[in-house]
């Protein structure tokens, strides 16, 4: 079984006195029914389970009144011994709740009423088009976290590598100290590993038990076109062929020396009136994330973003990968990767950053300059440069080198080496970005 993170934040809504409903938020098949299931089993005399997906005729519950009472007598009715509703030892799981908009308006009942804890899972909540929206939105009455697939650290995690050894990870980030090189060597091919596993649960569990890399690129893909059927269910009929060539688009987009999005690689001729909102239904259901340009170098970073101007990275790296040609998963691993290596590795970062929870920024100018990333880390707005292998870094040196203009005075070398410093410039190997947590 895969150790995740969303435990510790399920034990402490329960924890959390008068707490509200809760919503899991998160792309599908990226382990939310699981994790939550198993978090209800262990900490609850009662579970009463309703996945609106599978059984569409749950939803009929919910279509008269929403008093409390009244819900958990036609559940009892419908799930005979299958609904226990006893107060203070009962939580009730709706699954792909946005299947059933009035169930998550009843949120705010339960809430009132207080008796049973409530957990909804939703893979496609919000996204343009999909269904009808609730008769109310419950505005404060749940409580909303975003649950991602397996992140680095749980990767290593699922592979052996537990706290200890993170914990020397650490060490050597805060003293700024090389790495010794049996660990440095195993998390460098760790990271590689994750780079064409990715973090959806099956794809992981199946490496983890087989190392077979076929079977893992066979379920990566199974994922890809269930999002494409997605794509063609439940959006709006003229939206359809729209969403699904953006989602197409990406390794196109990435294969450019000048990632921006550009809605012409999507249709030639095509614009952003045309596709944007295509777009942003494929960013609602949490398949990618946007990456925006600043239009200067400062904190706050979210203020400076230019609405218009970014790049889309997937949200999973695995399932990045698992959209490129046969044999990508064998050059990853064996550092054979030529000119796209850029593109895999400046994913492979989005794809880390983000999963912690981190909005992410680049920094372009039409003169010349770019940097891949820049994040706000220990108070300061840090610049983050990601090398494939080894290489330079001009840009940012132009950059460090004019701090009355940039107001930047820290950057950080991601590449294939062990930490050090040259003066402003801190090198990290690729695998410690996760660990740059500190805000």
């Amino acid at each position: 079984m895969l150790k995740r993170k969303i435990e510790a934040k399920l034990i402490e809504w329960k924890n959390t006195p008068d707490h509200k409903p809760l919503i899991i938020k998160g792309c599908r098949q990226c382990g939310k029914t699981f994790s939550v299931l198993d978090f209800a089993r262990k900490n609850y005399k009662n579970v009463v389970y309703l996945n609106f997906f599978e059984n569409p005729d749950y939803a009929s519950v919910f279509s008269g009144s929403l008093e409390i009472d009244n819900l958990v007598m036609l559940l009892s009715a419908l799930l005979g011994k299958e609904a226990v509703f006893e107060a203070r030892e009962t939580v009730l799981v709706l699954d792909e709740i946005q299947d059933c908009p009035e169930a998550r308006t009843a949120l705010k009942f339960f809430r009132i009423d207080g008796r049973y804890d409530v957990i909804g899972t939703g893979s496609l909540l919000g996204v343009k088009g999909y269904g009808k929206d609730p008769k109310s939105v419950p505005v404060g009455s749940e409580t909303v976290i975003d649950m991602y697939p397996l992140d680095f650290e749980e990767f290593l995690w699922a592979n052996g590598i537990d706290a200890t050894v993170i914990n020397v990870l650490k060490k050597c980030l805060d003293n700024e100290t090389p790495v010794p090189e049996a660990l440095h060597n195993r998390m460098c091919q760790l990271l590689l590993q994750y780079a064409v596993v990715g973090g959806m649960p099956d794809a992981v569990q199946t490496f983890v038990n087989t190392k077979q890399m076929d079977e893992v690129l066979r379920i990566q893909r199974d994922i890809v076109r269930s999002y494409e059927d997605d794509m063609v269910k439940h959006a709006e009929k003229k939206d359809k062929p729209h969403i699904k060539a953006c989602f197409q688009s990406i390794p196109r987009q990435l294969a450019k020396e000048n990632k921006k999005f550009q809605y012409s690689v999507v249709k030639k001729g095509s614009t952003a009136s045309k596709f944007a909102g295509s777009l942003q239904w494929v960013e609602d259901a949490g398949i990618i994330s946007r990456c925006y340009n600043l239009s200067i170098t400062e904190l706050p970073l979210d203020g400076n973003a230019e609405e218009g101007v970014f790049k889309v990275y997937m949200r999973d790296m695995g399932l990045f990968v698992s959209m490129l040609e046969d044999g990508t998963q064998y050059d990853i691993l064996q550092g054979n990767l030529y000119r796209y290596k850029g593109a895999v590795f400046e994913n492979l970062i989005a794809d880390i950053f983000a999963k912690m929870g981190r909005k992410i920024y680049y920094f372009h100018k039409d003169s010349g300059l770019e940097v891949d990333f820049v994040i706000r880390y220990k108070g300061e707005c840090t610049l983050v440069e990601v090398k494939a292998a080894s290489g330079n870094i001009k840009s940012t040196k132009t950059i460090l080198a004019h701090p009355e203009k940039y107001h930047v005075n820290s950057a950080i070398k991601l590449g294939d080496y062990n930490v050090g410093r040259n003066d402003q410039v801190l090198t990290l190997p690729h695998y410690m970005a996760f660990l740059l947590t500190a805000l």
